[in-house]
């Protein structure tokens, strides 16, 4: 999931770190949210009712997410969040680092699909994101991206027991740009399954298909 070049946007100061009560606070409401839009999808997400069964004001829901738009992305990036941090307990097995991304993402789109009126509300708030909402945006962007890489890294059997996955040193810019095209491809894999224009195996064979890419993009030496 990718967002426009930051370069033409003003640097805003840093917001302060939440304190332990107002990162409950943002917790319980982030899960409400969650909860609202598996039940009936974006439209089933009414900041009076999150307010209501977040237990906070609606104004203090305002001073935390200024729109609906603002909450799902959000939203969408916790998931992602968690998402990514289930993934890196039990990494890809594929010995190739394309095989590795494919996989990756299908267990990713599996999740999602498990729950397909969330999904369909974040990627519709995705979809209507505007400038506003650019730091949610590039959030999931980066969040998408870091499983990617996550992915590329050297098998578990590779690694020492216990070691991290490790980033490539050096991604080429060629390796960057098909990071990106499987970004926008995954994306848009996902609107067209939910949308019920693409079945899960034709969305199977778009994510394998596109990371390819990642082996096309490698070094001689990975090769």
């Amino acid at each position: 999931m990718t967002t426009e070049s930051k370069a033409a946007r003003p640097t805003l100061p840093a917001s302060p770190p939440l304190t332990e009560r107002q990162e409950a606070r943002r917790r319980r409401i982030l899960h409400t949210s969650a909860k609202l839009a598996s039940r009936g999808g974006f439209d089933a997400v009414q900041m009076r009712e999150v307010a209501e069964s977040s237990g906070v004001a609606l104004g203090t829901l305002y001073r935390y997410f200024p729109s609906k738009v603002h909450l799902l992305v959000a939203t969408m990036q916790d998931q992602l969040q968690h998402m990514h941090e289930t993934l890196r307990k039990r990494p890809p097995s594929e010995q190739d680092p394309g095989a590795r991304v494919a996989q990756t993402l299908m267990r990713a789109f599996r999740a999602l699909q498990r729950e397909p009126h969330l999904a369909d509300a974040m990627v519709r708030a995705l979809t209507f994101a505007d400038r506003s909402v650019s730091p949610e945006v590039d959030t999931v962007s980066r969040l998408t991206t870091a499983i990617i890489l996550d992915a590329m890294a050297p098998p578990a059997a590779s690694r020492q027991p216990g070691q991290e996955p490790a980033h490539p040193a050096a991604p080429t810019p060629e390796q960057l740009s098909a990071v990106r095209v499987i970004e926008h491809t995954w994306h848009s894999a996902l609107i067209t399954w939910l949308s019920g224009r693409a079945s899960i195996a034709q969305v199977k064979i778009d994510i394998e298909t596109v990371c390819r890419l990642i082996d096309l993009t490698a070094p001689d030496s990975e090769r």
